[in-house]
């Protein structure tokens, strides 16, 4: 009797498993910005929960600059690919640094990651990931997602707060989802 509630347990599990893969999904966001050829799209929660379900398969990359994995702080479980490298390169027209492709990206990601894993892809707002997305995509991964609100999240647009400008509208580091500044030395990128 206790054998066969455990054959019913183990495949309930795994059903709920997949249907969370599923269920996740989220519709595309109004930011086009933020659109993949893939066409599929999770929050910050929606891939925490993913993950939980599922570790072995759902995995979490982290697209963002070492930079900002290592001092702005990331998920516990992300690996840190950047699809993009600081240049230190000044560019006057936007106000910020210039970022330059990493042609390395979509190597490491076949080396740490499996064809059938369904990966989770995160920056700091949805932007880069997209782009990662893609680049994926066309790399042969079949099951990418794009975290649609990064790491840090959107910025809030009200006049009369303080939080004007700042990413404190979402993301997973503003949504209750672990998050460290521990580096491990399993999940960061070594060039």
């Amino acid at each position: 009797m206790r054998k066969k509630f455990l054959v019913v347990f183990g495949i309930f599990w795994v059903i709920i498993s997949f249907l969370s893969v599923a269920v996740a999904e989220t519709a595309p966001p109004n930011d086009v910005k933020k659109h993949t050829e893939a066409g599929k799209y999770v929050t910050s929660m929606e891939a925490y929960e993913m993950w939980k379900a599922n570790p072995d398969k759902v995995k979490i990359l982290d697209c963002r600059i070492q930079e900002e994995y290592a001092f702005v702080g990331h998920a516990a479980m992300a690996y840190n690919i950047p699809s993009k490298l600081w240049s230190g390169k000044w560019n006057e027209e936007k106000k910020d640094y210039d970022l330059q492709d990493n042609p390395d990206f979509e190597v490491r990601a076949k080396k740490r990651f499996a064809q059938s894993d369904t990966i989770l892809v995160m920056c700091r707002s949805g932007h880069r990931s997209a782009l990662s997305v893609n680049r994926l995509t066309k790399a042969g991964f079949t099951n990418v997602y794009n975290i649609i609100d990064g790491f840090e999240g959107d910025k809030i647009k009200d006049e009369e707060s303080y939080l004007n400008g700042k990413r404190m509208k979402n993301g997973w580091k503003n949504s209750g989802a672990p998050w460290t500044y521990d580096l491990d030395a399993n999940l960061i990128y070594l060039p």
